[in-house]
């Protein structure tokens, strides 16, 4: 039965989950959270099976299309939210069975935000190196407390006064590209979203900034922080960000050629 709307108990955890078009990844993000006391789904405007799936685990679905960002976005879907915490993942991300059972008795305790290491999976294996892992990000947080700001990529949870980080040591799973076309379209949006606010405010850089940018980017993750270490996943993945770094340079420098 779907996560349906009811009371919900004093300790309760409410999972807010963004998504467009995440038909290949959505089941096995809602089926790693079904434990929980709520489930939101927030959409912009998905046009494969996304709603339908989403449906199938909660009656907390809501459209919101007019995409002003990731931030914006989670700060919609924690609006829907109803829990004393909110949990938020991405819908290529999954909680594991250990990280699940440190997120339930840190619900027991008092206010804390929680940070867990972020284990990534991609082109068929999983990132240890290269600065990839454990890469902690604080996702477990009381709702009434703190929330995510305006960014529009890179989103940053904040809070008023003083709020205690604690560390969760369970993985959350994150299932990054599918495949190289995936990589380029995620690749294409972030440019364009990293260079929109810098021509806004008048930036000027050149590709030779960006070629250096992405050359010390491949040294950083590749020899630095050992990327050589994850095989050939970890060539491609220094390679790669590497091309993304100077993508986001080239994207602002042709805009200011306009």
């Amino acid at each position: 039965m779907p996560n349906t709307i009811r009371e919900l108990p004093e300790n309760s955890i409410s999972v807010i989950v963004i998504a467009f078009n995440e038909e290949d990844a959505l089941v096995d993000c809602l089926e790693s959270v079904f434990w929980a006391n709520e489930i939101i789904v927030v959409d912009s405007g998905s046009t494969d099976q996304t709603l339908e799936i989403a449906r199938k685990y909660t009656d907390n679905v809501y459209i919101e299309a007019d995409w002003q960002g990731f931030g914006i976005q989670k700060q919609r879907a924690q609006f829907y939210a109803r829990g004393r915490w909110i949990l938020s993942i991405d819908a290529d991300e999954r909680v594991t069975p250990e990280l699940q059972q440190e997120i339930l008795a840190a619900a027991l305790a008092d206010d804390a935000a929680y940070s867990m290491p972020i284990l990534p999976h991609c082109f068929g294996r999983f990132i240890r190196h290269g600065g990839w892992y454990p890469a902690p990000k604080v996702r477990l947080y009381p709702r009434l407390r703190a929330g995510y700001g305006s960014q529009q990529v890179h989103e940053k949870l904040e809070y008023e006064g003083e709020l205690e980080i604690r560390k969760l040591k369970g993985d959350l799973l994150h299932y990054t590209y599918r495949d190289i076309e995936h990589y380029l379209l995620k690749s294409a949006h972030y440019a364009a979203a990293w260079a929109a606010p810098r021509e806004a405010k008048g930036r000027k850089v050149t590709l030779f900034q960006g070629a250096i940018h992405a050359f010390t980017c491949f040294l950083r993750m590749y020899v630095f922080r050992a990327g050589f270490l994850d095989g050939k996943q970890g060539f491609l993945l220094a390679v790669l960000s590497s091309h993304s770094t100077f993508v986001k340079y080239a994207d602002l420098w042709v805009r200011q050629q306009r």
